[in-house]
């Protein structure tokens, strides 16, 4: 496990409660949200930033899925645990934000939130792959 300074340990409370905050708001698993979150603001692999997220989330889903990553040392425990802390406190803030919301207004920011991460992951594979994306039939590596 990695070792963590003060000022890591607040950034991952704090995507904690953001993430709480969006799960509140907008209805969502959290996992669309903190899985490219740990990629992008903690540099985690994409791996352990899945395993991290299952345990998060461990109460309602992912129990076996958790196992798997658990014994391929695909989590990080403490990460976990202080994002679920935060995310606690954030998804109660979200729903006080979303329950005035006219239902219109909730759609639509939905919507504009899964766009955002939709591009944010393309853009992601884009510079991972350097030339963009593969032909029809390519296969990677070819």
């Amino acid at each position: 496990m990695p070792r963590r300074n003060s000022s890591m340990i607040v950034e991952i409370l704090l995507l904690g409660f953001g993430v709480g905050v969006l799960v509140g708001l907008l209805g969502i698993g959290g996992g669309v949200v903190l899985v490219p979150a740990m990629v992008y603001l903690l540099r985690m692999d994409q791996h352990m930033a899945q395993g991290t997220s299952l345990l998060i989330l461990l109460p309602p889903v992912g129990l076996g899925a958790l196992i798997a990553y658990w014994k391929r040392g695909q989590v990080d425990l403490p990460a976990g645990i202080l994002c679920a802390l935060g995310m606690l406190t954030g998804a109660y803030l979200g729903s006080l934000i979303a329950i005035p919301l006219a239902s219109r207004n909730l759609k639509g920011l939905f919507g504009c939130f899964l766009m955002f991460v939709a591009i944010l992951l393309w853009r992601m594979t884009r510079r991972e792959n350097g030339a963009g994306l593969l032909v029809a039939g390519e296969r990677a590596g070819d």
